[in-house]
């Protein structure tokens, strides 16, 4: 982590106590700028695809959703990033139904599939900052042709929930 963001390990020591520390700092800003995404998403009059589409854009261009899933379960959670969490899987959800119920969204996807989705296009990384982002666009443009109401066949296998999420965050 010291390497990719340019600096040395003993820099990020004297700014974080421990590695725990560290990630959850990584988590907490993940899940605010995650959250940032959602409200805005939320806050978006226009149509209810454009709007929803627009929002998953925004989380992956800005990597925040992946970035704190990521690092879940590696570190014992705090009561912020529990509210953190909560907040934004209340915001995904409300996102989610209220594309669903204007006729945009699969019904046979659930949030949590959709951010499943979500961490696997932002997992896109190759070498080079324009060639992860120009197939991380590719692949959550397939996925949302893949989302879009009224999907051309049914999905097999139950839909992921809400537990399947947040069993990850419990402490290692």
């Amino acid at each position: 982590m010291a390497e990719d963001a340019g600096v040395g390990i003993s820099a990020l020591y004297l700014r974080y106590r421990s590695k725990e520390h560290l990630l959850r700092e990584v988590a907490r800003d993940g899940l605010t700028r995650f959250i940032e995404a959602l409200r805005a998403g939320l806050a978006d009059d226009r149509d209810a695809w454009v709007a929803y589409s627009d929002c998953l854009w925004r989380v992956v261009d800005g990597q925040s959703q992946a970035l704190a899933q990521r690092v879940a379960g590696t570190f014992t959670p705090t009561n912020e990033l529990a509210r953190l969490a909560g907040e934004a899987s209340e915001l995904a959800i409300e996102l989610h139904r209220r594309t669903q119920a204007a006729g945009a969204l699969r019904e046979d996807v659930s949030p949590a599939d959709v951010v499943l989705i979500l961490e696997m296009v932002s997992l896109v990384d190759l070498p080079g900052p324009e060639q992860g982002r120009d197939l991380r666009h590719r692949y959550l443009a397939l996925a949302l042709q893949a989302l879009r109401a009224p999907g051309s066949e049914p999905l097999p296998g139950p839909p992921a929930d809400e537990s399947d999420l947040t069993a990850r965050w419990r402490a290692p």
